[in-house]
């Protein structure tokens, strides 16, 4: 499912000096796969390690999910230097004006950004690679019991070869895009990986017949468990 979210950002700008290019990486890694920030703690902390060999900036960018834009969080410190090997603690904290009444979804980038270079790469154009992190946060509730599979708490239906999930509950679903339609061999394709408390989003259906979705939940680390099997009302 691919929920660790890893992807190459091509960064730096190449400086055009004459003779041949380099291409430098490094990676900052943190010591989890999504930051959950509990309201009753009113914060959370990460280890992010720079796993390269030379001194980089960690640059921490917190960012909205189009469907919830209000700022309930700042992280700190947002830059700072990391040697090579050691560790940088990231703390979030949260800054909610009224008390959260469900589970509230953000995104977080660890990027790292090499500093200097060599004598040796002086008067070489040269690539900047960076690796960046882009890890979900999941603010909960105070008072919100954990919930392992939230995914059984959805409603699914499915009428005129649309279907359509419903989120009743607190708690941010994390599941796969892609659906099965049982019996037979339909399938219909999510906008995105999650599904937000109170939420309902509809797709088109390729089989108007079946009685069941198949699904790919995750757990709330991003892990893919058995597929889930649920009734359709039609």
């Amino acid at each position: 499912m691919g929920f660790r979210y890893l992807c190459l950002y091509l960064g730096a700008v190449l400086l055009v000096l004459g003779g041949s290019s380099l291409a430098l990486a490094d990676g900052m890694v943190p010591d989890t796969s999504v930051v959950i920030v509990n309201e009753a703690d009113g914060e959370a902390s990460v280890s992010v390690t720079n796993t390269d060999s030379k001194l980089a900036l960690l640059h921490v960018t917190l960012e909205d999910i189009p469907e919830d834009k209000a700022s309930l969080l700042f992280v700190t410190p947002p830059l700072t230097r990391v040697e090579p090997s050691k560790s940088q603690l990231i703390r979030f904290i949260m800054q909610s004006p009224e008390p959260l009444v469900t589970q509230r979804l953000k995104r977080v980038i660890f990027e790292g950004m090499p500093q200097g270079r060599s004598d040796a790469q002086a008067g070489h154009a040269r690539v900047g690679v960076t690796v960046r992190q882009n890890l979900p946060v999941i603010l909960h509730p105070k008072g919100l019991a954990p919930n392992r599979t939230p995914w059984t708490g959805l409603t699914w239906s499915l009428k005129n070869s649309q279907l359509s999930v419903h989120n009743p509950s607190p708690y941010v679903v994390r599941l796969a895009q892609e659906l099965k339609l049982l019996p037979g061999n339909g399938s219909a394709l999510l906008p995105r990986t999650y599904v937000l408390p109170g939420e309902t989003l509809s797709v088109a259906a390729s089989q108007a017949s079946a009685t069941t979705v198949q699904l790919q939940p995750a757990t709330v680390y991003g892990f893919a468990v058995a597929p889930y099997e649920a009734p359709l009302s039609l």
